[in-house]
């Protein structure tokens, strides 16, 4: 049985605490807390650097993102396959290759219109010749989103109401007819085509990608083959497929068509906007970044310079401590724990400025607001780096400051 000598209880008694890191972050609070004004001063700058650093890389997304909506609209996504023109005798597409494209892997919509060669006329009291000249094109209903087309008033054909003697107006085939928009509740006005009646149950807006359609006077496909002596071969194939296998798909797009005559079709290339879109998706605001971490490292600048004044303002405090106990590694964990705090701080405070400020300016401008993750989280992160870095020298200054010393300059 060993005994324990008065001398060695005396020295287990005196050995250091080891202090919780809860204790070691509420000294480092209580530091900020006594000098509030100057902690606010400091963070503030380190609030600005993750501000602007959100703000310059948040306000040109959402203007790109903008702009990538406006340039999908364009057709980016859009491909068109046709049959060869003034072939003896005429090419002929298939009736089953709308389905045969539905069935490419990237493909997401794929619609057709067909020339049913009809003649329209605003009533059957209309002379012969007073022909609107316009085209009378059998549609399915999944024209609409293959084109990116609206409807501007009244509806578009439907899986109900493509079997019945029902048509679609074109913007400029509605001028041309005297329709001026199909108003629910009220009659529904009615066309002669091919010397049958046909009820208007919809005028579209404008289509930009597809002129054509706007002079063109659509009916259902099972309507215009019972009615108008339709034999159900497509004329026009409007496909839409993902962008970034819009090449792919353009590639077998004319041997999916016609796999016995693929160079009987003719196939679009993708729009000219693509190319501006891939273009514009790689252009990188470096200058904005640069700008963003200058801000940001004046910031860790002003967080040292504080911690520094910090230490020299502290001695009396700090020779307190040592004398009471304190060890070199409490003392530096606790000026540490200062600075990583107090430029969270600062990066919590301006990554909520940036943000708000982005999605004002983006609503301001009508842009979708975007918000890049990885700014928010490389700006926070950078706070802490630079938090610790600014913290790093402070911290071993005030650690060997002896007791006696700091004592004698307080």
């Amino acid at each position: 049985m060993t005994t324990t000598t008065p001398k060695a209880r005396a020295l287990a008694d005196t050995r250091p605490v080891r202090l919780a890191p809860l204790d070691i972050l509420r000294l480092g609070l209580l530091g900020i807390h006594t000098r509030r004004v100057r902690a606010a001063l400091s963070a503030l700058g380190i609030s600005i650097g993750i501000a602007t650093m959100i703000v310059v890389t948040g306000i040109p997304a959402s203007s790109q993102k903008a702009l990538m909506n406006q340039l999908s609209a364009l057709g980016t996504t859009m491909l068109q396959a046709v049959p060869v023109p003034h072939q003896t005798p005429p090419v002929q597409l298939p009736p089953q290759s709308v389905d045969m494209v539905r069935r490419i892997g990237p493909v997401t919509v794929a619609g057709a219109v067909a020339n049913t060669h009809a003649e329209v006329f605003r009533s059957d009291r209309v002379d012969a010749d007073d022909y609107a000249g316009l085209t009378v094109l059998a549609s399915g209903t999944d024209l609409l989103k293959a084109i990116n087309a609206e409807v501007q008033s009244g509806r578009y054909l439907s899986a109900s109401t493509e079997r019945f003697p029902t048509a679609v107006l074109g913007s400029v085939a509605a001028t041309r007819m005297g329709v001026a928009k199909v108003v629910p509740g009220r009659p529904a006005p009615q066309i002669y085509i091919d010397r049958r009646w046909f009820t208007v149950i919809g005028v579209l807006a404008r289509t930009p990608l597809s002129p054509d359609i706007d002079r063109s006077v659509l009916v259902g496909w099972d309507a215009a083959r019972t009615q108008l002596g339709f034999t159900g071969h497509p004329t026009v194939i409007y496909v839409k497929a993902r962008e970034d296998a819009i090449d792919a798909v353009r590639n077998v797009l004319a041997a999916t068509v016609y796999p016995e005559l693929p160079g009987m079709v003719q196939v679009s290339r993708p729009s000219d906007a693509l190319a501006a879109k891939r273009a514009t998706e790689t252009t990188f605001s470096a200058l904005f970044l640069g700008l963003a971490g200058v801000a940001l490292l004046v910031g860790g600048i002003g967080v040292a310079n504080t911690m520094v004044i910090s230490v020299l303002e502290r001695r009396r405090e700090i020779g307190l401590r040592r004398a009471l106990g304190a060890n070199r590694g409490q003392i530096r964990g606790q000026f540490l724990t200062e600075s990583v705090a107090l430029s969270c701080l600062g990066g919590l405070a301006g990554t909520v400025l940036g943000v708000l400020a982005t999605v004002g300016y983006a609503t301001y401008q009508g842009w979708p607001p975007v918000i890049p993750l990885p700014a928010v989280a490389g700006g926070f992160g950078g706070a802490v780096l630079i938090g610790m870095a600014a913290g790093v020298y402070p911290s071993i200054r005030a650690s060997r400051l002896t007791p006696t010393e700091a004592l004698a300059t307080a």
